[in-house]
Order: structure tokens, then C-alpha cells, then sequence
């Protein structure tokens, strides 16, 4: 056997050990320090054999891995990687394939192509969107309004691809008050400013108020961006899209919605009409790594406009080629030319995983989480503070304490929930409390583990819980 199939081989079978595994904790053994220390030595002379550096990786990494495959974290809106991402990620790696253009990379390229209109078919958006696969939300997020800041200057005879925003129009951006952090980031990126916005309130579950941002909209002249979101990270919940965005329209405002999670909703029958209405917006963001279960990291930017995606992310140099008639360059609709060939991973699970078991997918994680829900509000002392309409939970513990006492309550419980490992979730701050938040995006999070995660969520509650 090559030394290169030997070495391949190995590394298959440290991540099948890995992935077969059931996990013990769902919590690091090695923190950050312990971690450091497994890696910490003088960078070696001399060179390393490919089996025992793989070893080396191995041992010292795994440690410090969070559980994050297993059936029962929940610490953030991560998915599973799915085996077959991963096996279609492998492959990726092994191709070396520079996903920058056409030419470099025919097939990262025609994947890409079939993907991307699998994907406007599956979340019923405009089929004649364009998608850039990018990192994660966050650079979807970026790319997208990137093409608005271009597009919605251009229409006020300004040109900002070129003369950049020195002496350009003023652009008024439109926000809710929950959006995700990684938004008002994207802005900043774009020299829109996090603050230079205006925030709209909200209800009680980060939706945007129709009446308030109807007043808004009355005051607001020029060049306009308008923000929605679907899926608020703490609760799940959606803005009103049918009653929010024809009068954006009616303003000439480009909508763009942030979808990270919550786009996937238009995936199932039973979670769609949560975000009825999303598809007139002009450009969404999304993740793979999250409900479709990609490995990490992917990420979708999705313009309706599919001029405007260009305009704003097209690298052009004499030594590129030029993509003719019918051909699609990843690299027009991204903000990096290198890039790792994304499109595989997501192929894969698109044609593994079909329209019928993505939709199969997202409800078993919506059911699993309504079921926590119902069990976990049964004990008293411990409320659910959103309406569990997809797979967020907000928790509190010492519900029926002052303020203070259940925070610290709260955190007390969450302290324990780790300590214990049988899951892992963390805590976050709500309307000024602390809560135990709560994400269920993974595709082996059954009505079984659903039900053991619930009862050692409450289990430690009740540990510390010693009035």
C-alpha cells in the first residue's frame, strides 16, 4: 500500500472512531489552556512521519472537541455534519480544487450550477436568483446587502463600486432591534455603520412591529435597505414578511432577509407558513451548516438580482478568463476568489437527503423541540418564554422568583446542565434576564433524546434548585 493511501486510511479511521462513538459528554474535557498545552512546542527542526503527525492530531484535538455531531447539543444553531457531507467534504479536500472560476474548476463549478438551482427550487425563492456560496451567514449577509448598497446608489445615478460612499447619497437602513449581531456587522464591513441605522422595536419575541415600522417608513426619503429576519437566534420567531414587505416595495426599498436558520422553514409544509410571504424580498442568507447539515463551513448568498450580485462581488484581472454564454464563475458571486470548492458538500446532501427528507429533517427537530418544551414546563419552577413555533427554547429557571434570584438560579442551572455533560446548551441574556437557550438543528436529535435531554435538564435543575 502507498504511503498516501496509508496515510488516508488512517485519518478515515480516527474520524470514524470519532463519529461512531456515542458520546460520553457533550462538553469538553480540555479547556482552551489544556488544549494549548497539548500543541505547545518549539516549531520542530526537523520533519515528522504522515501517520504519526495525523496521530499526533488525533490525540491532541479530541479532547478539546465539543461533541457537536452528537443528538444533544444545543448550544448554538449547528448542525450535524452529516456523514455524507463529510465523505463529500473528504473527497473536496483530497481534489484540491481552487473553486474560483470556471476554468480552474469546471466541476466545482457545474456543481455549483445544479446545486444552486436545487436549492431556489427547495426554499421557493425566485429561480432566477443567484447564489454565492460563502462561508456561513455571515459573509451571506455581507454579499447580500453588499448588492444593495451597489444597487439601490445606481438607481440615484451613483456609482459606489467605483467612487466608493465619499460624497454618495445617504442610504437609510431599516432594522429590527433583535436582529443577529452578524448584520449590524455586515454594515460596518460596508461602511453602512452598526449604528447608523434605524432600529425599529419589537414584541416580545424580536418580531418587528408593523405599526411601529409603518410609522418609520412614513419619515424615511431616498435610498432605502430594509432588514427582516427569519428565525430570531433566541426564539425562532419570524417578521411579518405579508405585511411588511409590499410597503417596502411600494418604497422602492430592497428587503433583504436574514434567514441563517430560519429560511429552512420554507422547506416543510408544516413550518412554511412561518414565513409566508418571504419570497418577494430581494436577497436572503442562509446556512448549510445548519439544517442541511453540511459540514463547516457553507454558507448561501441569494439575489434576485442577479446583475447586482455581479456588480457588487465580480474580481476581474487579465489573467482570469471570462465566463461566455451559459457559463456560471463562482467567483462573480462571492468576495473571494480562492476559495475551497463548497458545492460538492452540498450537492451531496441535496441529492442524498431529496425535497422529502430535508422537509422529514426539519420537522423531526421542530417536534423534538415542542417536546422538550411540553416536559420541561411540567416541572415548576422552569417556564418556556417563546412560543415554540420552530426549534429555538428560551428557558428560565425560577420562574416564580424576583428577578435577580432567578438569574441567579438561572445560572446556577446552567453551570450544572454542563458540569453534568449529558447535554450542552448555554446561557444568553432576554429582555435583560439570563435564560438557558436552547438550539435543535441536528438530524439524530430524536423524540428519544429530546426526552433524555429534557430530564437531565430538569434533573439539574432540581439539584440546585435548594430552597
Amino acid at each position: 500500500m502507498s504511503a498516501i493511501a496509508s496515510l488516508f486510511q488512517e485519518a478515515a479511521r480516527l474520524a470514524a472512531v470519532f463519529r461512531q462513538a456515542a458520546p460520553a459528554r457533550h462538553m469538553p474535557t480540555h479547556d482552551y489552556a489544556a488544549s494549548l498545552a497539548c500543541f505547545d512546542e518549539p516549531l520542530p527542526a526537523a520533519g515528522t512521519d504522515m501517520l504519526d503527525v495525523i496521530r499526533r492530531l488525533s490525540d491532541g484535538a479530541e479532547p478539546g472537541l465539543h461533541a457537536t455531531t452528537g443528538p444533544r447539543f444545543f448550544g448554538w444553531v449547528i448542525g450535524g455534519s452529516h456523514p455524507v457531507g463529510v465523505a463529500a467534504d473528504f473527497l473536496t479536500s483530497a481534489w484540491g480544487q481552487n473553486a474560483g472560476n470556471h476554468v480552474v474548476a469546471p466541476a466545482a463549478a457545474a456543481v455549483e450550477t445544479i446545486a444552486a438551482r436545487w436549492l431556489l427550487d427547495l426554499l421557493k425563492l425566485p429561480a432566477e436568483s443567484s447564489v454565492g456560496f460563502v462561508t456561513g451567514a455571515t459573509v451571506a449577509n455581507f454579499t447580500c446587502l453588499a448588492a444593495a448598497r451597489g444597487e439601490m446608489l445606481r438607481q440615484v445615478g451613483w456609482d459606489a463600486d467605483a467612487k466608493g460612499l465619499f460624497g454618495a447619497p445617504e442610504i437609510t437602513v431599516l432594522i429590527g432591534d433583535d436582529a443577529h449581531t452578524t448584520v449590524f456587522s455586515a454594515l460596518q464591513f460596508l461602511g453602512l455603520g452598526h449604528d447608523r441605522v434605524l432600529r425599529l422595536p419589537t414584541d416580545a419575541l424580536g418580531r418587528i412591529d408593523p405599526t411601529a415600522f409603518l410609522g418609520a417608513l412614513d419619515s424615511v426619503a431616498g435610498p432605502l435597505i430594509a432588514v427582516l429576519q427569519a428565525g430570531q437566534i433566541n426564539t425562532g420567531a419570524f417578521d411579518d414578511f405579508g405585511k411588511i414587505i409590499p410597503p417596502l416595495k411600494a418604497k422602492g426599498a430592497w428587503v433583504h432577509v436574514d434567514g441563517a436558520f430560519g429560511l429552512w422553514a420554507q422547506a416543510s409544509a408544516k413550518t412554511s407558513h412561518l414565513s409566508r410571504g418571504i419570497e418577494a424580498a430581494d436577497s436572503w442568507a442562509t446556512d448549510g451548516h445548519k439544517w442541511l447539515q453540511t459540514p463547516y463551513d457553507c454558507g448561501y448568498a441569494i439575489v434576485r438580482n442577479e446583475l447586482a450580485h455581479r456588480r457588487a462581488m465580480t474580481i476581474a484581472a487579465s489573467y482570469l478568463p471570462l465566463a461566455s454564454q451559459g457559463e456560471r464563475d463562482p467567483s462573480h458571486y462571492v468576495p473571494e476568489l480562492s476559495r475551497r470548492a463548497r458545492g460538492f458538500a452540498t450537492w451531496a446532501m441535496l441529492k442524498h437527503l431529496g425535497r422529502d427528507g430535508i422537509a422529514t429533517l426539519i420537522d423531526q427537530c421542530c417536534a423534538s423541540a415542542r417536546l422538550m418544551a411540553d416536559l420541561l414546563s411540567q416541572q415548576p419552577g422552569i417556564a418556556i418564554l417563546n412560543e415554540v413555533a420552530l426549534n429555538q427554547l428560551v428557558i428560565r429557571f425560577g420562574a416564580d422568583l424576583p428577578s435577580e434570584k432567578g438569574d441567579a438560579l438561572t445560572r446556577k442551572a446552567i453551570e450544572k446542565i454542563q458540569a453534568d455533560g449529558i447535554i450542552f446548551a448555554g446561557g444568553a441574556k432576554w429582555r435583560g434576564r439570563d435564560v438557558l437557550r436552547l438550539s435543535i438543528t441536528n438530524f439524530q436529535t430524536t423524540s428519544e433524546e429530546a426526552e433524555l435531554a429534557a430530564q437531565s435538564i430538569i434533573a439539574a435543575f432540581k439539584s440546585v434548585n435548594l430552597r
